[in-house]
This record gives structure tokens, C-alpha cells and sequence, in this order.
């Protein structure tokens, strides 16, 4: 069985963030790719966090279309057709990084895979994804990388 795996073409995996993609540039969303998902995958969630930061979230993605591979494209907003949840700064879609200036941050890039598509609906919080995902994670995939404000 493969490896369930996730990349980006802007940063690699302990990599650094692009400027672009944090709140000092336009805070684009980074592309994605995944392959490997595991066999069964109807859905598949997607939370970025902040180590640093007590796990502070900066987009969660949910019910993606499950499949062994796929992409997200970069820049997507909140209101394109992914539905997306709540992160920590109020707002529905990806806000990228902005940590304190001179502190580098840890951003975990975390897909789940899932034997089910989660009953969700509106804008959901994290706490709310995290419940409808339980007991339907098949496995996931983390891509971690660095920001740090100058």
C-alpha cells in the first residue's frame, strides 16, 4: 500500500512558508497535492494549525471528494466551492500565517482521510469537524512548515 502523502509546490516538507501565503502578503492559500489515501476514502478534511500557537487554526477544509490523489489549487477563498469552516481568526477560509515578529511558527498541514463524508453544515468550528470526524479516520497525511515575520 502506498504512503499517504501531502505536498505543496510552494514549500517543502520543514520548509518555509512563501510571503504570499501569510498576512504579510496576500494571503493566498498554497496549492496541494495528496496521493496514497487509503482504499475506502469517501471524504477527506483538511486542518491547518499552528504548533506555536496552541494549535490556533488557520483553515479547515472539509468534505473534500475522497479518492487515492487529488489537488487543492492555490489562492482558493472562502467563497469558492470548497466548503470550508471557521478558523481561529473568525473567518471562514485559510488565513496564513502571522506570527509575532522575529518568532518563527510551526504550520501543520494535516488531511484526513475518512470512511465517511461528515455531517456538517454552515460554517463549522474545528471542535465541530473534529466530532463528526471520530471514528471515521482512516489515516492521514502532515506537511509541516516555517514562518517567521522580519
Amino acid at each position: 500500500m502506498a504512503d499517504f502523502t501531502l505536498t505543496s509546490p510552494s514549500f517543502s516538507n520543514n520548509g518555509i512558508i512563501p510571503v504570499k501565503q501569510s498576512c504579510d502578503g496576500t494571503d493566498a492559500s498554497p496549492a496541494l497535492s495528496w496521493q496514497g489515501a487509503p482504499e475506502g476514502t469517501l471524504s477527506l478534511v483538511l486542518i491547518v494549525d499552528d504548533e506555536d500557537a496552541a494549535g490556533f487554526v488557520h483553515w479547515i477544509a472539509y468534505d473534500i471528494p475522497g479518492g487515492p490523489f487529488g489537488t487543492l489549487s492555490e489562492g482558493i477563498r472562502s467563497n469558492d466551492q470548497l466548503l470550508q469552516g471557521r478558523n481561529d481568526f473568525g473567518k471562514t477560509g485559510y488565513g496564513g500565517p502571522c506570527p509575532p515578529r522575529g518568532t518563527p511558527h510551526h504550520y501543520r498541514f494535516t488531511m484526513y482521510a475518512l470512511s465517511a463524508r461528515p455531517n456538517l453544515s454552515g460554517v463549522p468550528s474545528v471542535a465541530e469537524v473534529r466530532d463528526a470526524m471520530a471514528d471515521h479516520i482512516l489515516g492521514e497525511a502532515k506537511l509541516t512548515a516555517t514562518y517567521e515575520r522580519t
